[in-house]
């Protein structure tokens, strides 16, 4: 099979079978696009050796000194593509004897304080009215993002379904088929799910609980660039995107005494190694212990 049929099947595979989300499955599409650009020519499967890709990395880091994060991230796909076509029986998997060893760069996650986490959900930043208009529906997403760590590809996924009638549960279709349960403890959220919910089912009784002003359900990328203005109007000088909310809820939690398993299974977690990076960022907590502590305080002479 050539490598760019070999591509059509995996991307499907990622698509039906593995259920990945659409953001992952584009990354895929440019990771493998990349590598056929390089190959100059559509390659069978069974063609394209070791030798080949340790050419293709030394590429990547030599010439074109990608970030090691890229090249990693670029690597690990084609460790999954030709684990799939070596299970197909299309040729030997180059990476059976070989594992590119990159080093991994701890970056700490991005976060708001508690104070900028709670100027931006603030009522009346930027004019949130009703949900009709919207505004209200968008705050009620930055509080729901920054109250349960949901991700904002997990929000425009929520159904009217997924809410229990109290709107103190939600289902949450996460990442890799994985389905998971939050819950909203905060009772001004839970109102406003409560309100926004019986707004919706004047319109349906099914279907996605947060829609564009078409009446269409709303997009990631809606959210990011709406959260983006919102940030600027509200004065924020840098840029903030949805995935700091997430970042934020998780280290808010940490900071506020949250056992890290608890943290884990709210955010979706398949392992606890990647919640643990939350401990370190935990910057207000270390200021307030050091408070207390006080040690050239406590070494004042009597």
């Amino acid at each position: 099979m050539q490598f760019r049929v070999a591509v059509e099947d995996f991307l499907r595979f990622c698509r039906l079978e593995r259920q990945l989300s659409a953001h992952s499955v584009q990354a895929y599409t440019a990771d493998l696009v990349d590598l056929r650009r390089w190959l100059a020519r559509d390659l069978a499967i069974s063609e394209i050796s070791t030798a080949a890709l340790k050419a293709y990395l030394e590429h990547l880091v030599g010439e074109r000194k990608l970030a090691v994060a890229t090249v990693r991230r670029r690597f690990a796909c084609l460790r999954s593509f030709f684990r799939r076509t070596a299970t197909l029986g299309l040729g030997a998997d180059p990476f059976l004897n070989w594992r590119p060893v990159l080093p991994r760069r701890k970056r700490l996650p991005r976060t708001l304080s508690r104070a900028e986490a709670a100027f931006l959900i603030a009522p009346g930043v930027s004019g949130l009215v009703t949900p009709r208009e919207g505004d209200a529906a968008f705050r009620t997403i930055l509080r729901l993002m920054v109250a349960t760590g949901m991700r904002v590809g997990e929000v425009c996924k929520l159904r009217i379904e997924d809410l229990s009638p109290d709107c103190t549960t939600l289902r949450i279709q996460g990442k890799g088929a994985r389905d998971r349960v939050a819950y909203v403890t905060d009772q001004g959220l839970r109102q406003d799910l409560r309100r926004l919910l019986d707004w919706r089912r004047q319109l349906s009784s099914a279907g996605a609980l947060f829609l564009n002003r078409h009446g269409a359900p709303l997009k990631p990328q809606s959210i990011r660039a709406r959260l983006r203005r919102h940030a600027a109007q509200a004065g924020f000088s840098r840029r903030v995107t949805p995935h700091m909310l997430r970042h934020t809820a998780a280290t808010l939690l940490i900071e506020t005494g949250v056992d890290i398993r608890f943290v884990q299974r709210l955010l979706g977690h398949s392992s606890i190694a990647t919640t643990e990076i939350y401990t370190h960022v935990s910057d207000e907590a270390l200021r307030t212990t050091l408070e207390r502590a006080n040690v050239l305080g406590g070494l004042a002479s009597p």
